[in-house]
C-alpha cells in the first residue's frame, strides 16, 4: 500500500500517463487508483473513436502540438500491439458559399500545425471520394482515422503492469491529506507523506499524485485543497446510428465547416471500426456529470452546474445555438435536416438513436470555454506534492501518448523523481 506516484483516473489519459512514468523510473513504485470496476468507462469509453489529425487548434497551442505528435504515437502504438484501426481520411464539407473562405482559413491553419496531407477539393472530387455527399469545397485529411480507445486504453493498463505497475479499482478516491505518522520505518523520516483514502474507508501511502480524473477533476482539486477553478460542466453529446443497410453511404469522417459563433463542431458522420456510422453528436447541458441517458439525474451535480456563474454566462451568450441543440435532442428529424446538407438522401427511416458521451468541459467564472489543456497544481504539503490534469478536452484521446510524455516531464520537473 505504499507508492513513489499514485495516477487517480483509469481513462486513456490516466493509463498512458501511468504506463510513461514506470517506463521512465523502473525502480519507483506506481499506482493507478480507478473508482469503477473496469477501466476507460468513462469519456475514454464513450467517444467516436475518431483519430483527429490537429487542424481546429490554434497554432501554437497545447492543443495543437500535442494532438499532431499524439496521432503518430497513436498509429506507432497500434501498429506495435496489433490494435485494429482503419485511416479512412476526413472531409470538412462546405455547403454553401458563405462557408468557404472559413474553409480555407482552416486549410491555412492546418498548414501552420504541420498537418500532413491536407489539401483543398472541388465538389467532383468530394463525390469521388464521398459517392453520396453534396458540396461546394472540402479540406481533405487523409491523415485521419478511427479506432477504439478502449484497445489502446487497456494495452496502455497491460504495459503498465508488466513493468510493475499496481491497478487498483473500485477505489473511489473521496480524501486526500498529510500522514500523521510514518507509515515506513525508513531513516529519512515521512517517505510516503500523502495518504489516500477511498469512499470505502481503504487507503494507500505515496510520495506524490497525479490526477487524470476527467469529469471530477475540479472535485479532486478541491478535495486537495487546491484552485476549484477552472470548473467542469458536463455535457451530453447523443449520437443517431445509420441502420446497417445504409452504412454503404459513408466512406470517411464528414464533418461541416465549424461556426465560430458557436462553442462545438456540428453534427459529422463518423464510421466506426465495427462498420457502424455514427451520426452527431449534438450538445446538450448534463442533470449529471455520468448521465449518459436522457433522463438521468444528479441533485448535487445539477446543483453544482447551475448555481455557476460561468454556466448562466456561457448559456445567455449562446442562448439561441442552446435552444437549437435541444429541440434537435427531441426531434429526430431536426437532426436528419443537418445531416442531408451533406447526404441529401438520408431520411428519418434511415437512422436509429444510438449512444451517447458526456464531455468533461472545462469552464472559466466569465463563461468561456477552456479550449487548451491545464495542468496544475498548489501549494502547501499537500498542494505541493500533486499534479492535476484540469481540463483534457477533445482530442485528448487521439494526443494521451503525447500528453503522457508531457505530464512525466512535468512530474520529473515539479517532484525531482
Amino acid at each position: 500500500s505504499t507508492f513513489d506516484v499514485a495516477v487517480v483516473g483509469a481513462g486513456i489519459v490516466g493509463l498512458a500517463s501511468a504506463r510513461e512514468l514506470v517506463r521512465r523510473h523502473r525502480s519507483l513504485a506506481f499506482a493507478v487508483l480507478e473508482k469503477e470496476q473496469e477501466l476507460a468507462h468513462h469519456q475514454s469509453g464513450h467517444n467516436s473513436g475518431v483519430i483527429h489529425s490537429g487542424i481546429y487548434y490554434t497554432p501554437g497551442s497545447l492543443k495543437a502540438k500535442l494532438c499532431v505528435q499524439g496521432a503518430a504515437l497513436c498509429y506507432q502504438y497500434c501498429d506495435q500491439k496489433g490494435i485494429p484501426y482503419k485511416q479512412c481520411g476526413k472531409l470538412i464539407v462546405a455547403v454553401e458559399q458563405d462557408e468557404i473562405p472559413r474553409l480555407k482559413a482552416l486549410y491555412e491553419r492546418g498548414l501552420q500545425n504541420n498537418v500532413p496531407g491536407l489539401k483543398l477539393i472541388g465538389a467532383k472530387e468530394i463525390q469521388a471520394k464521398e459517392p453520396f455527399c453534396r458540396g461546394l469545397m472540402a479540406l481533405d485529411s487523409p491523415y485521419t482515422g478511427i479506432v477504439n480507445y478502449k484497445q489502446v486504453a487497456q494495452a496502455c493498463a497491460e504495459d503498465f503492469q508488466e513493468a510493475g505497475g499496481t491497478i487498483l479499482t473500485d477505489f473511489e478516491v473521496t480524501n486526500m491529506e498529510m500522514a500523521r505518522e510514518s507509515s515506513s520505518e525508513s531513516e529519512d523520516g515521512l517517505k510516503y507523506p500523502v495518504v489516500v483514502r477511498n469512499s470505502k474507508g481503504e487507503e494507500i501511502y505515496c510520495r506524490h499524485i497525479v490526477t487524470c480524473a476527467g469529469l471530477y477533476s475540479d472535485r479532486l482539486s478541491e478535495i486537495s485543497g487546491c484552485s476549484p477553478e477552472p470548473r467542469i460542466v458536463p455535457f451530453r453529446g447523443d449520437y443517431l446510428v445509420l441502420k446497417p443497410e445504409k452504412c454503404y453511404m459513408v466512406k470517411g469522417n464528414i464533418y461541416p465547416v465549424p461556426n465560430p459563433r458557436f462553442p462545438f463542431l456540428g453534427f459529422h458522420f463518423t464510421p466506426r471500426m465495427d462498420g457502424s456510422v455514427w451520426l452527431g453528436p449534438n450538445a446538450v447541458l448534463a442533470f449529471k456529470r455520468e448521465g449518459y441517458k436522457l433522463f438521468d439525474f444528479s441533485t448535487g451535480d445539477f446543483l453544482d452546474a447551475v448555481m455557476y456563474s460561468g454556466l448562466w454566462k456561457l448559456v445567455l451568450s449562446n442562448l439561441s445555438y442552446g435552444l437549437s441543440e435541444m429541440y434537435r435532442a427531441c426531434f429526430l428529424s431536426a437532426q436528419v435536416k443537418q445531416l442531408q446538407k451533406f447526404i441529401p438522401e438520408v431520411t428519418v427511416n434511415d437512422v436509429l438513436r444510438g449512444p451517447s458521451g458526456v464531455r468533461a468541459q472545462a469552464l472559466d467564472s466569465d463563461g468561456n470555454l477552456v479550449d487548451d489543456f491545464v495542468f496544475d497544481g498548489g501549494s502547501g504539503e499537500i498542494g505541493s506534492r500533486i499534479l492535476h490534469v484540469r481540463n483534457a478536452p477533445s482530442p485528448a484521446a487521439t494526443s494521451s501518448l503525447a500528453i503522457a510524455k508531457m505530464i512525466a516531464d512535468e512530474v520529473k520537473r515539479r517532484f525531482d523523481l
